[in-house]
């Protein structure tokens, strides 16, 4: 749990999700109430490459997402009485996550509205991919990426929590706190421009 000074960045080494060993998020949540500095610590440790690759792969710039996580659990350490379901540690992360994801693509809205965003989106689905893929693969997720990058955000990260993170449904609508219906929509309103852009690209 990130403290006043900022932490080495998380590795971006593929996040494999394995069964986390030591105390369960429960325990974990419950002693870091009780303000035990280990038990915070170990909440990071265990979720902030996590929260890290899903930032990236949400907004698409490596440094905005290095924010994304240090005010993330700055967040959590605020509110975690807050979690009524400690074992649902890892979906509420996610939703603190998803929200300061979206104020930060609000803002770079802004600035591409005015002309004034200099930043690299260096964190696209083709430069994230694993070495090795082929031409066409990466010419594949070119194509989404070009697409994705102009929905409205709400829709792209319904998409991405779903197609890309792997999300159920039902997690989907809550980490980015809406209802099951609308997270729904949202992601079938972005899938119909994915698959016209692949299908443009098969044609």
């Amino acid at each position: 749990m990130p403290s006043a000074h900022r932490r080495p960045r998380p590795s971006r080494d593929p996040v494999v999700v394995v069964a986390p060993s030591g105390p369960s998020d429960g325990e974990l949540v419950r002693r870091a109430r009780e303000g035990d500095r280990w038990a915070q610590e170990a909440i990071f440790r265990r979720y902030a490459s996590r929260v890290q690759a899903l930032a990236e792969r949400l907004l698409r710039r490596r440094h905005e997402a290095d924010d994304v996580v240090q005010e993330t659990f700055a967040d959590a350490l605020l509110a975690l009485d807050g979690l009524r379901e400690p074992e649902a540690l890892r979906g509420w992360l996610f939703g603190i996550a998803v929200r300061r994801v979206r104020r930060r693509q609000r803002k770079l809205g802004l600035l591409r509205t005015f002309g004034l965003d200099r930043g690299l989106d260096d964190a696209t689905l083709a430069g994230l991919a694993a070495p090795g893929i082929s031409p066409e693969v990466a010419s594949e997720l070119a194509r989404v990426d070009a697409i994705l990058a102009r929905l409205h955000p709400d829709d792209r990260n319904a998409w991405m929590l779903r197609h890309v993170e792997g999300e159920k449904l039902e997690d989907v609508a809550a980490i980015t706190g809406c209802s099951l219906a609308t997270a729904k929509r949202r992601i079938q309103a972005a899938q119909v421009h994915v698959d016209a852009a692949l299908a443009r690209g098969a044609s």
